[in-house]
């Protein structure tokens, strides 16, 4: 609607300078056969919930054009594919996301290339006309009553993405306590990973249950899963359908997350990621734009663990963003994180695997750094942009998004003042 033939006639303002770029990097660079092919089947989600203005607990400032409901989340995910093809998939969040007519929306989604990624249930928040309130906890709640409700909308989440199309659940719990004494650690976790079993019961043969961890907040003494251990050994209890799922700003400071990542991967319970970036907590912002080198470092763990392994990078594991824009267009963010996540991920593919191998095994300390740097310091923005290109996107998203004024037009046909559903 918006992108059209426009597209066409910004690709062909850029094609030469692309050209010129793209010739110069694989004069300099070994490129591996296979990198762009990589790149072009390397599909991020977009979380319904990242696509309006996020905000603290003092204020939200709306930019106007907000998706008002699930039809225009999913038009707002289409346009982000039309102009990178690299956003294929939504994320839908229940009950913000909920629909009384999964065909029309599955049909929807077909209509701007999109496919259902993971649904996320929400136990975090009280929902109007709610029986019991999650103030205490839900999956964890000294009440059996509020853990019996807790399961059943996980149930219920489950059954709306099989109605869509989805394959795997994903289980984020405020769950814990704020002050000492104030919760039984163990009988928590007890009742917590009895919860679990329920929910996992009810998934289909062929879903996963991705169960995220976070180290505080909205709870500041405890988590119930608080840490990367906690969920690993909590889906090691329910089954070989259910993983860890791995947020980047879940961490407390300096945690070494590209080594759990490798662990995680290496013991075949790593599921996916929610891509974001922070600089103090979890701060949700874009990815790659405060630590692009950890960025990096993650993917260089991911992609020598997936080859170790024999996985396709593209489907064995989950790929989502989960940010919350405060300050910027939320499209033109999420357009930034997709670029960087893509940049990291390209960045990873070139690293000579061999040579650091080697150096490894002579302890040439000083060769393993210059290894990783070489290709961190890679400009691949060309690589990353011909694979775009290739699939029918734009050399230059933000650029493109901008000249047509997107922003504009959805705000003449939304509103200046509308709020995204769920936040």
């Amino acid at each position: 609607m918006f992108v059209g033939d426009k597209l066409h006639d910004h690709n062909a303002l850029r094609l030469a300078a692309h050209e010129r770029r793209y010739a110069f990097i694989n004069s300099e660079v070994a490129i591996p056969s296979d990198l762009i092919t990589k790149l072009k089947d390397f599909q991020i989600a977009i979380p319904s919930w990242a696509l309006g203005t996020g905000g603290t607990r003092f204020g939200r400032f709306s930019g106007g054009g907000e998706p008002r409901n699930l039809e225009e989340k999913i038009a707002d995910v289409g346009l982000l594919h039309a102009l990178n093809q690299t956003s294929g998939a939504i994320s839908l969040h229940i009950p913000w996301d909920s629909t009384t007519n999964p065909t029309a929306i599955k049909a929807l989604a077909a209509q701007h290339g999109l496919a259902f990624d993971a649904v996320n249930s929400n136990t975090f928040q009280d929902q109007a006309n709610q029986a019991l309130s999650y103030k205490f906890g839900s999956l964890q709640h000294v009440d059996a009553a509020v853990r019996k409700q807790a399961v059943q909308h996980n149930i219920e989440v489950i059954q709306q993405g099989i109605d869509l199309g989805s394959k795997s659940l994903t289980v984020w719990l405020s769950d814990g306590s704020c002050f000492p004494g104030q919760l039984n650690f163990r009988k928590a976790y007890e009742r917590t990973v009895d919860s679990l079993k329920e929910i996992y019961a009810a998934l289909p043969g062929d879903w996963k249950l991705f169960l995220e961890y976070k180290a505080y907040e909205p709870n500041f003494y405890s988590t119930t899963v608080g840490d990367w251990g906690q969920s690993y050994s909590m889906v090691n209890k329910l089954g070989e359908k259910a993983f860890t799922l791995v947020d980047l700003g879940h961490h407390l400071p300096n945690a070494n997350i590209e080594q759990i990542v490798s662990l995680l991967l290496m013991e075949g319970k790593l599921g996916g990621f929610h891509f974001n970036d922070s600089k103090y907590g979890d701060d949700d912002l874009t990815a790659g734009s405060i630590k692009p080198y950890q960025l990096f470092l993650i993917f260089n763990e991911l992609v020598d663990g997936m080859d170790a392994k024999g996985m396709n990078h593209a489907k064995d594991l989950g790929w989502m963003i989960d940010a919350s824009h405060n300050v910027k267009d939320p499209l033109e963010d999420l357009l930034q994180s997709v670029e960087a996540i893509q940049m990291a991920y390209a960045q990873a593919l070139l690293v000579d695997r061999t040579a650091l191998e080697a150096a490894r095994n002579a302890n040439d300390v000083v060769a393993c750094q210059e290894i990783l740097q070489t290709a961190f310091r890679t400009d691949v923005r060309s690589l990353v942009a011909q694979a775009r290109l290739e699939l029918g996107g734009a050399l230059d998203p933000m650029a493109l998004f901008r000249d047509l004024g997107i922003r504009n037009q959805l705000i003449q046909q939304r509103g200046a003042k509308t709020q995204a559903t769920g936040l």
